[in-house]
């Protein structure tokens, strides 16, 4: 089916209401079989150095899934592996390809209403790099998150891109594990 709303710009396809491109994306976040999975050393690694980066208290490295954000790396939020999706900051991160600064979100537009600017963690600054496949998807972010307004520097925000680039070379080389796990566990069964 075709939503073809004369006032957007573009017409997408659905399928089950998900748009096709976001259903690929999707796809390309699950063969890297890490949601649902006890976190890796690796992903929490890129975390802690995108905080000591930025000095921030909060750091994570996300896989945006269709209804809930998963962190496959954490520092600063003790025993939290995912969150909601809407009103996501990460959704938002990974419909662009530049870094995503929040300097101040009390006051930011986009962020007033934020139930992680409204509520106990008192988000004030974001900063968020998307992380790109080698086939174009979006899959998720290294973000870094403080309760205090700030300006991150050109070389900062740099550091989050190479992170962010650093996480899908890894995750490409998870995914020939993977790969040659299955390979071999096929092998196994044939030989049998």
């Amino acid at each position: 089916m075709t939503n073809s709303n004369p006032a957007s710009p573009e017409a997408y396809e659905y399928l089950d209401g998900v748009a096709l491109g976001e259903r690929e994306r999707l796809s390309a976040v699950r063969r890297y079989q890490l949601v649902d999975q006890p976190a890796e050393e690796a992903y929490v690694r890129v975390a802690f150095v995108a905080g000591a980066v930025f000095d921030t208290p909060v750091a994570t490295v996300s896989l945006v899934e269709q209804d809930r954000v998963w962190l496959a790396g954490c520092v600063g939020l003790s025993g939290v592996r995912e969150v909601g999706k809407e009103p996501g900051l990460c959704a938002s991160v990974i419909q662009q390809d530049d870094v995503y600064v929040i300097n101040n979100a009390a006051v930011d537009p986009r962020t007033l209403a934020h139930p992680l600017v409204r509520g106990e963690l008192g988000l004030r600054f974001y900063a968020a790099a998307p992380i790109r496949t080698h086939d174009g998807h979006r899959l998720g972010t290294v973000n870094v998150i403080d309760n205090r307004p700030r300006e991150a520097s050109p070389r900062q925000l740099a550091a989050l891109e190479h992170l962010a680039a650093m996480v899908a070379d890894e995750l490409e080389l998870r995914l020939m594990v993977v790969r040659s796990a299955a390979a071999e566990r096929r092998m196994r069964e044939n030989v049998h």
